[in-house]
């Protein structure tokens, strides 16, 4: 991601929202940052990570979320700056530490938290707001609207974290954190280290460390003297502001994402000189003072923001315990002119804004809205989630089909979060019967493993992949082995952490810093506590087919099947396909084989399609990665490998 790390103050980049972040991070001069890859955070530490060597600090991408903010923790202690990253899903495997740290506050060094919301859940199982967190745990939080205010609100929250000595949070969202926008660059320091805990024993002078979080109540009571603290500082904000008439016959107060929406929405339908718009980047605490400005500006307010009435219900409350303040109309999501979940759109927000002030509104011409629908509906072919061409995924899960079917027990398979969470649709062949969080997998399956005096005779297979399984599944894999629970672990072991990006894990013998480390294997692993190891190639579909039956047939807990073979778009990169294929159409029988053509109705690896005109399927040889499965699949033998 050339461009976001040049020395060059004053002028103006293109970036990504997570690219300013990452800007704002340099410009702030951190000494730690540290991540785990997670959609739509992923790129803070992809950016950060290349450079590190050369800014002069410190990057890793760590097993998992709860360890990347302890030890950005760690450094703050020492007195380094320090940011770590994360999605919404990575915020709730955090919680139990941030519901500490904001109790003991930091060292000299300021630490910044940045949380990436997914609305509409592109490449998440869940779509959480995470500004409820900084309610709840009371940490100074700030969003940003936009590409500017991404790079500037980070650096600020260094100076403001080392301020109130509490962590503070960034909360972003996919439409900021991946589109893109101008940044003015600022300075780059070049500022030197020398890492010293203070709170070291100190055996001549023992007392307490600040660090620790007891007893709680004083310390909770601090906790609330820097809120209110920053709550003054809040109000005189300058990521916060006001434009519009003095009055308006419509106020809206929003926010992030919203902001954008809203001011494109506003200059669309020409409403300048009807409608003003309150625009907020520090959420919480909440500057009342401001607001409370500003509520007098009209009798109807509306609320636009993503996901949850966030700033709706803290707006409601301030009005609620505040006989002085008028009581306007409250236009929002509780009111039904928004969506309570999902992404906002300019269309949504025109409905409402339409709706409130009676205004009439049309798009496009009813006539050109129904001929496109239908244009699209021929045009735009159906699309599917499908696994890429060639992925080990596929092939293991069409091994654990066929061996589900043949141990005929109806076998249970539990789901984790990564690409073969799709073996929960179509191109997984529905063989994923549940998906919940990383490392559920393997916690799930214990439960279902230790009901055979309930009579449950059907064989449990725990998926995982090889970085789900250093994230959060060796726990509840430990807890398995150690409560004689029987089921088998699968992991889908591709040597990388492919949905995010294809960043390192500590199966793989690399670093956030591209430096080569042990390799950590999780066979070894897994032998090490007493379980049953076998590794198979998942593109012997009957190797790793016995392997699996076997494992099934094995009454004793501790087993552990690992399908090994590198992603396939890593290995693309490095080596060309293993083999050319090509149909036989002599030998493709079409539409009478197996279930209705079983290699592209079922197998449904995107590089097999289906010529209607000769009712025969053939290889898309632009997409085929040559990995040779689907000959071993067809019955009929009519696709063919050949030596590359």
């Amino acid at each position: 991601m050339p461009g976001f790390e040049i020395d060059a103050p004053g002028t103006s980049q293109l970036l990504m929202g997570n690219e300013a972040i990452a800007r704002g991070a340099l410009e702030a001069g951190i000494g730690f940052a540290s991540a785990y890859p997670g959609t739509p955070s992923s790129e803070i530490m992809g950016s950060l990570a290349p450079v590190a060597k050369k800014m002069g600090f410190y990057a890793e991408w760590s097993v998992n979320e709860a360890v990347a903010i302890e030890a950005a923790a760690g450094a703050s202690f020492a007195g380094v700056r320090a940011i770590t990253s994360m999605k919404q899903n990575g915020r709730s495997v955090v919680a139990d530490f941030v519901s500490t740290i904001v109790l003991t506050g930091l060292g000299k060094g300021g630490m910044v938290m940045v949380v990436c919301d997914d609305p509409q859940a592109h490449s998440s199982g869940n779509e959480d707001d995470t500004r409820t967190m900084a309610k709840w745990f009371d940490i100074p939080m700030l969003e940003p609207g936009n590409y500017q205010e991404a790079k500037d609100m980070t650096k600020y929250l260094f100076d403001l974290s080392e301020q109130l000595d509490s962590i503070c949070l960034l909360r972003s969202v996919t439409r900021v954190s991946h589109s893109r926008g101008n940044v003015k660059l600022g300075e780059l320091p070049r500022r030197k280290y020398k890492a010293y805990f203070e709170e070291a024993h100190d055996t001549r002078n023992p007392k307490q460390s600040k660090f620790v979080q007891n007893p709680p109540p004083p310390l909770h009571a601090a906790q609330h003297r820097r809120l209110v603290k920053a709550q003054a500082i809040f109000e005189s904000s300058p990521f916060n502001w006001y434009r519009g008439p003095e009055k308006a016959d419509l106020l809206i107060i929003t926010a992030g994402s919203g902001w954008l929406h809203t001011q494109e929405v506003v200059k669309k339908l020409k409403l300048e000189n009807r409608v003003g718009i309150l625009k907020l980047g520090t959420l919480w605490p909440m500057p009342e003072k401001l607001v409370r400005q500003h509520l007098n500006k009209s009798s109807k307010i509306l609320f636009v923001e993503e996901v949850d009435p966030f700033i709706e219900r803290n707006v409601m409350e301030l009005v609620a315990s505040s006989p002085d303040i008028p009581r306007p109309t409250f236009y929002g999501k509780r009111s039904g002119h928004l969506n309570e979940y999902g992404e906002l759109t300019p269309d949504i927000i025109i409905k409402a804004i339409t709706g409130i002030l009676g205004i009439p509104y049309q798009g496009r011409d009813a006539d050109y809205a129904k001929k496109a629908e239908e244009l699209a509906k021929n045009l735009v072919p159906k699309r599917s989630l499908a696994l890429c061409p060639g992925c080990p995924h596929r092939a293991t899960l069409w091994a654990v089909k066929t061996a589900l079917k043949m141990d005929g027990r109806n076998g249970v398979t539990t789901g984790d979060a990564g690409c073969y969470s799709m073996g929960t649709g179509a191109t997984g062949f529905f063989q994923v019967r549940e998906g919940h969080c990383m490392g559920a997998s393997c916690g799930i399956a214990t439960g279902l493993g230790r009901l055979g005096q309930y009579d449950f005779n059907q064989p449990v297979v725990a998926l995982c992949g090889d970085s789900s399984f250093f994230h959060a599944n060796i726990p509840a894999f430990i807890n398995g082995i150690w409560n004689k629970s029987n089921y088998t672990l699968l992991i889908l072991d591709n040597n990388a952490t492919s949905m995010t990006g294809f960043q390192p894990h500590p199966g793989t013998g690399m670093v956030a810093m591209e430096e080569a480390t042990q390799v950590i294997k999780p066979e070894d692993l897994c032998r090490a506590v007493g379980a049953r190891v076998e590794i198979c190639d998942p593109f012997d579909l009957k190797q790793t087919t016995d392997a699996l039956l076997g494992m099934m047939a094995d009454n004793k807990g501790g087993k552990v099947l690992i399908s090994r073979r590198e992603c396939q778009l890593v290995k693309a990169r490095k080596e060309k396909a293993k083999y050319k294929m090509h149909v036989d159409t002599e030998k493709c029988v079409g539409e009478s084989c197996g279930c209705d053509r079983l290699c592209t109705r079922l197998f449904r690896c995107p590089g097999l399609t289906w010529d209607k005109k000769a009712g025969k399927s053939k290889i898309d040889t632009v997409l085929c990665a040559g990995c040779g499965v689907c000959a071993d699949i067809c019955p009929q033998g009519a696709i063919i490998k050949e030596e590359a």
